[in-house]
Parts: structure tokens; C-alpha cells; sequence
């Protein structure tokens, strides 16, 4: 078990995620709406015109076409179809049992709402910075492999006992297990780092780590998960 002391230096709630849709991306898009010639709009335009392109469809139909794009090798046509119909009322980054693809369902929720003017759930995510310091210079080193699963299990120190990550993932918490951290936590940036410390940028899901925002500082232990020797 690796000592820490916790600090929440920042908190904001998000409507999108950080760099979700490149302008490659919009591109994309609008080659599948059948817009002949995307590169010839101009970078600023981009956002504007993926819009237009995707509110000239019926909002399920947009649905499907965004689902296509981000998860084609992941679902069936037939899921997509289900998925898209599905978008227009349910929260799928929070409400889809497969948490892998939480993030993909926010940032297509998040461009639909967006285009079509609120018509499908608004989407709310969380980014934070969070420092974590420690006395042994070496146990920083518990984030050198699969950080999210040690750092998970720090933040929900920091969280009531109620909290969902806690109820959910009590044992995964507790234990060195925890292959879903990182479909919990979506980006996780180390930004400043000193012998005995350690600033990490995280964006997530307000489903999971909302309860952060009430944490003062204070001090939590942690360990890393561990991970399978692999065969030469």
C-alpha cells in the first residue's frame, strides 16, 4: 500500500469532451451524408457545416450514421439501429452495459444534442486536476503502469460512501483487479511531476466522479493492479 496526500486543485463540469471531434473527424461525417467535396471547407466552417449536414436527417437516422462512424467494427447494423432509436431519451455513456464504449456514446450524444438544438440528453461530464503526493519518492511509481485503476482507488477515498464508483466497484477498489478503470476514466494526463508528486488532468463521466467535487485534502492509500505475466 502506497501513502498519499489527495489535493483537488480544480473542478468543472463539461457538455464536451476535450479534442472528441477533429476536423478530420467532421470530414467524415459528411462524406457519409454524401457532401461530394469536405476538404474544401474551410477549417472554421467544419463544425458548422457537419451540423447542417446531420440535422438534414431525421434525428434517429443522424443517430445511426454518428453510431456508424464511432463504433463500426465494435456493433451490428442491427445494434446500431437499436442504439440510435434508443439515444433520442436514454443516457448511453451512463446506461449501456458495455463500459468501453461509454466514452464513444458521450461524444456522439454530445454532437446530436448539440446539432439538433437539445433534442436528445444532454450530456455532462467532469474534468479535474488532482495532485497526489507521497513521502517515498518510489511510490510514485504505482502509476507507472494502468494509472487509472491506482488512481480510482484514491479518488473514491475522497467520495461518500453512497457514491456509485464505491458501490458498484467496492472490490475492485479494495482489491488489484480493476480492469474497467480505464472505461471510467476517459483522459488522464500527468501535467506536473516532482520526485514526490504528481499532477494528473482527468476527464470523466459526472456519473462516476461528481462526488469529487466536495473532496478537500486529505490523505488515502492506494495500490496498483496487478498485471499478468505475459508468456515469451
Amino acid at each position: 500500500m502506497q501513502k498519499f496526500t489527495v489535493e483537488r486543485l480544480t473542478f468543472d463540469t463539461l457538455t464536451q469532451l476535450p479534442n472528441s471531434w477533429e476536423p478530420a473527424d467532421y470530414k467524415a461525417l459528411l462524406t457519409k451524408t454524401g457532401y461530394d467535396n469536405p476538404d474544401d471547407i474551410a477549417a472554421n466552417e467544419l463544425t458548422d457545416m457537419a451540423h447542417m449536414a446531420l440535422t438534414d436527417l431525421e434525428p434517429t437516422e443522424a443517430a445511426q450514421l454518428v453510431l456508424e462512424y464511432l463504433f463500426e467494427d465494435q456493433l451490428t447494423a442491427g445494434q446500431i439501429e437499436n442504439l440510435a432509436h434508443q439515444m433520442l431519451t436514454e443516457k448511453l455513456w451512463e446506461e449501456n452495459p458495455e463500459l468501453g464504449q461509454h466514452e464513444g456514446f458521450f461524444k456522439a450524444t454530445q454532437l446530436l444534442y448539440t446539432a439538433y438544438n437539445g433534442k436528445f440528453p444532454r450530456a455532462e461530464a467532469v474534468q479535474f486536476q488532482v495532485q497526489l503526493t507521497t513521502e517515498d519518492a518510489a511510490g510514485l511509481s504505482v502509476f507507472d503502469q494502468q494509472p487509472e485503476a491506482p488512481l480510482l482507488r484514491l479518488l473514491a477515498q475522497g467520495m461518500p460512501d453512497n457514491t456509485l464508483l464505491k458501490r458498484l466497484f467496492h472490490e475492485q477498489l479494495d482489491g488489484t483487479g480493476f480492469p474497467e478503470a480505464p472505461s471510467i476514466i476517459w483522459q488522464l494526463t500527468p501535467s506536473k511531476k516532482t520526485d514526490k508528486s504528481v499532477v494528473f488532468d482527468v476527464v470523466s463521466s459526472a456519473y462516476w466522479l461528481d462526488d469529487f467535487k466536495y473532496a478537500d485534502t486529505y490523505e488515502a492509500t492506494t495500490q496498483a493492479d496487478t498485471v499478468p505475466e505475459t508468456a515469451e
